[in-house]
């Protein structure tokens, strides 16, 4: 992650909520995979609320991070609770491989950064957690993503001083959330001394969709956190209506072992031959059902 930033260009981290979505975002040639926390939440039958555990989202971004070879950056909403526990969370997603995460100023149980009623804490103790957050980690390999979302009740000029004071104690990213108007995202690259992010949301209150855009105004990350948990929500929509009226099965292109193979059968297949596992497995000396072990 840390020589896509150092190297020309924007990186696009398309969102995913699970090993499936990962798989997809790999197989389809782009560089890094972005876990959304909304989409883990739904996945989990919750809107993006606050309501989820750092276990739960730590243990998710860890699926994903084992099922592809790029790298996985994770939301980390909070850091859920103070400095301490920002230090332990920067080490539980970490431990699982995950590449890098943000944390950001919301006031918690925090809430979508495009959803309104939002609350954000001190400057002071925002910065203290990047910080906290900083020198918890073990590799200097591990991005921290200073989020804020200062921008939708402080203003822009809070939210971009917020963005500095991060990047000063030692955050490599600032991801200044829901800009309102194209000025405004024009403006956070050129006045934020570092790397920053933009969170693509369609229907969200940032105004920008294209990320050839994003990469002229100088991002260099660009999450699209969205993208397949809509398209899942409109695909399953259209496939359940079909079969409630038809009550046909629909056809589909890929059989079940293509399938898998795009989940790594074809190495686990390997794995099996080269230790002919389960040649034998069965245990010819346990009684079978209906014989004299039958009852006890």
């Amino acid at each position: 992650m840390r020589d896509m930033l150092d190297s020309p260009g924007l990186t696009v981290a398309p969102g995913a909520y699970d090993g499936i979505g990962a798989r997809l975002i790999a197989q389809a040639g782009f560089r890094a995979v972005y876990m959304t926390g909304a989409g883990t939440a739904m996945a989990r039958g919750f809107p993006d609320f606050g309501l989820l555990t750092q276990t739960e989202m730590a243990d998710n971004a860890g699926v994903m991070a084992r099922s592809v070879d790029l790298p996985v950056i994770a939301d980390a909403d909070t850091g859920y609770g103070n400095e301490l526990n920002t230090a332990r969370t920067v080490r539980e997603y970490e431990a699982r491989g995950v590449a890098a995460i943000h944390i950001e100023d919301q006031v918690a149980p925090k809430r979508c950064g495009h959803l309104q009623g939002k609350e954000v804490v001190a400057r002071a103790e925002f910065v203290s957690k990047i910080r906290a957050a900083v020198e918890a980690r073990r590799s200097a390999e591990f991005l921290i993503i200073a989020r804020t979302d200062a921008r939708a009740m402080l203003g822009l000029d809070e939210a971009i001083a917020r963005a500095n004071a991060a990047l000063d104690v030692g955050a490599d990213i600032a991801f200044v959330e829901a800009p309102q108007t194209v000025e405004e995202v024009e403006r956070i690259p050129r006045e934020v001394h570092g790397a920053c992010l933009l969170n693509i949301v369609g229907g969200g209150r940032t105004p920008v969709f294209d990320t050839a855009v994003a990469e002229s105004m100088s991002y260099k990350l660009a999450i699209v956190p969205g993208l397949l948990v809509s398209a899942a929500i409109e695909a399953g929509d259209a496939a359940l209506a079909a079969l409630r009226a038809t009550r046909r099965v629909p056809a589909v292109a890929a059989s079940v072992g293509a399938t898998f193979q795009r989940f790594g059968a074809d190495d686990w297949d390997a794995m099996r031959r080269r230790f002919d596992a389960g040649a034998s497995a069965i245990d010819t000396t346990v009684p079978a059902l209906g014989t004299q072990g039958e009852g006890r």
